[in-house]
């Protein structure tokens, strides 16, 4: 089984840091309502579309926040390209969460936009961890950057990310209404405080493509967090497909016209199935996250509320 690199320190402990934490990462963003009005100074690089790799600063609420997006050769502003948000495991960065999903040859060969931005101290301020910034109003503002300055097609705006970054995406699709058309979490699950009343579900379409390991030591909670969700959202699910290595996948379609689709996999751990590299990848899974989630966001745009 693969390292499972950022595991222990994902929810951290001790028992006492773990509580506190799950307390700030509740009200973390009790000011997210308001924070669409504070306004960002202008980037600290300058920023210029243009294929392959590039780091953007700016300052949000005080602090410098990091994220870099890689643009595919030939990519010109002209065109309105999907764009996919991935996030990092904890305790990491943006540079980590591109090598392990390899997204970066995928956007090169299917022609969209990726931006991985970097959690202050390695982390995210996700449903149970890790900190307590205002992740959300960061990565909305860093979003709304890349549909205007880079012309990114707002109806194909999608998050993924692995553990503290998969978290984040469920986050980011409640409180980021009529923002991203579908997530993808990995090896992460809706799961925490927030996550366990009723009221806590996205008020606008967000279709779901997850991956979780039997082996993890988070599994049962993603699994009834997973189940939770399709719940609240009034899903009816397909029987369990039988796929190679014992993988079974449901599919699942809501009363608000998303989707739901789950891979459980019962030999995987704490990881990425397939992946590209890094400790927290997993090639010998029988199935590639990123393949599958791209196939599934190129047939999921955004539905009107």
């Amino acid at each position: 089984m693969p390292s499972r690199r950022g595991t222990s320190k994902r929810y951290a402990s001790p028992l006492a840091l773990t509580a506190s934490l799950l307390l700030l990462a509740a009200c973390g963003s009790d000011d997210d309502n308001g924070s669409a009005d504070q306004k960002p100074t202008r980037p600290s690089t300058a920023e210029s579309p243009r294929p392959g790799d590039q780091k953007v600063t700016l300052t949000w609420k005080g602090k410098k926040r990091v994220y870099t997006v890689h643009a595919p050769p030939g990519y010109t502003r002209a065109d309105k390209l999907p764009l996919i948000i991935a996030m990092h495991p904890y305790p990491a960065n943006g540079a980590a969460a591109a090598t392990i999903s390899g997204l970066n040859a995928k956007a090169d060969k299917e022609n969209f936009l990726v931006a991985y931005p970097d959690g202050l101290n390695q982390g995210f301020n996700a449903l149970i961890c890790c900190g307590t910034e205002d992740d959300v109003g960061f990565i909305r503002t860093m979003t709304k950057r890349l549909t205007g300055t880079w012309n990114a097609d707002p109806d194909r705006v999608y998050a993924t990310g692995i553990s503290n970054g998969g978290d984040m995406s469920y986050k980011l699709a409640v409180e980021l209404p009529d923002t991203f058309a579908a997530i993808a979490p990995v090896s992460g699950g809706y799961l925490g405080p927030d996550s366990a009343m009723d009221s806590y579900m996205p008020r606008t379409p967000v279709s779901v493509i997850t991956f979780i390991g039997g082996l993890d030591e988070h599994y049962t909670g993603m699994d009834e967090g997973i189940t939770a969700w399709q719940k609240r959202l009034s899903c009816k699910t397909s029987r369990p497909e039988n796929l190679k290595n014992k993988i079974k996948r449901t599919t699942a379609k809501c009363r608000d016209g998303s989707d739901v689709m789950v891979h459980r996999l019962p030999d995987m751990g704490h990881s990425w199935p397939g992946g590209a590299g890094g400790s927290m990848s997993d090639p010998s899974a029988g199935i590639d996250a990123t393949d599958l989630m791209w196939e599934f966001f190129k047939s999921h745009p955004r539905k009107a509320p």
